[in-house]
């Protein structure tokens, strides 16, 4: 079985995020989705999401596109790579891959790193949606 990891805050689900899961989904035969929690959100961008952890999760799980929809790990974000091992980590085209690609490299791991291209970036990116539009 190919295992299918994704990561994101999805603080406002859009078609830019339900075109990177599609996209994801088809590297693998279950796709899982780990969604920023809050705190690591503030950490890295200095402030947090405009809607919670939870809500976030429930709203990529309305998709229908995952076959499982996770929060992450508050004290290390790749933790979650080690414990599921999966074949294949799917990343954003605005994600930055370094610290997934050491992660894995570090831990010795044999997982293939694809990038998603973006779906009309100047339409659909996170920060031009103040409500979720799903």
């Amino acid at each position: 079985m190919t295992l299918v990891l994704t990561f994101g805050t999805f603080d406002i689900v859009h078609k830019g995020h339900e075109h990177y899961l599609q996209e994801a989904k088809k590297f693998g035969d279950k796709l899982i989705v780990i969604i920023a929690r809050d705190s690591n959100v503030l950490k890295e961008r200095g402030k947090l999401p405009k809607n919670k952890e939870d809500k976030r999760k429930e709203d990529v799980e309305l998709l229908n596109i995952a076959s499982k929809v996770m929060l992450g790990y508050d004290d290390d974000k790749l933790k979650i790579i080690q414990e599921l091992k999966p074949t294949v980590i799917c990343l954003g085209y605005d994600q930055n891959s370094l610290s997934v690609e050491k992660f894995i490299v570090d831990n010795g791991l044999d997982i293939k790193i694809k990038r998603i291209n973006a779906f009309k970036p100047e339409i659909y990116k996170s920060s031009k949606f103040k409500h979720s539009i799903l």
